[in-house]
C-alpha cells in the first residue's frame, strides 16, 4: 500500500519554486530539503513559469489560483446542475397535480 497524497498549499508551492528560480538553488537540492519528489517540483516550475516568472503579471491569476477556481465552479455548477432537475420533477409533479 502507497502513501497517501498529500495537498500542498499554491504558498508552498510558489516557495519552492522560487527558492529554484530566483533563488539559484538545484530541483534536487531544494525538493530533497521540502521532502517531495523531483518530479513534482518540475512540474509546479513549469506551470508556475509559463508566463516567464514564478509570480503572475500585475493583476493576472497564477495558474493555481486559476486551476482551483475551475474546480471551485465545476462543484458549483453540478450542484446548481441537481438543484435544476428537482425543480423540473417538482414542476412536472405538481402541474400534474392540478389536472
Amino acid at each position: 500500500m502507497g502513501k497517501p497524497r498529500r495537498k500542498y498549499t499554491n504558498e508552498f508551492k510558489i516557495e519552492a519554486v522560487r527558492q529554484v528560480v530566483e533563488h539559484g538553488r538545484s530541483v534536487v537540492e531544494v525538493s530533497k530539503a521540502l521532502g517531495i519528489h523531483e518530479n513534482l517540483l518540475h512540474t509546479w516550475k513549469k506551470k508556475l513559469t509559463a508566463n516567464g516568472s514564478v509570480l503572475p503579471a500585475e493583476g493576472e491569476k497564477s495558474v493555481l489560483d486559476l486551476e482551483q477556481e475551475v474546480r471551485e465552479l465545476r462543484k458549483e455548477l453540478a450542484k446548481v446542475k441537481m438543484d435544476r432537475e428537482i425543480l423540473k420533477k417538482a414542476t412536472a409533479y405538481f402541474a400534474k397535480d392540478e389536472s
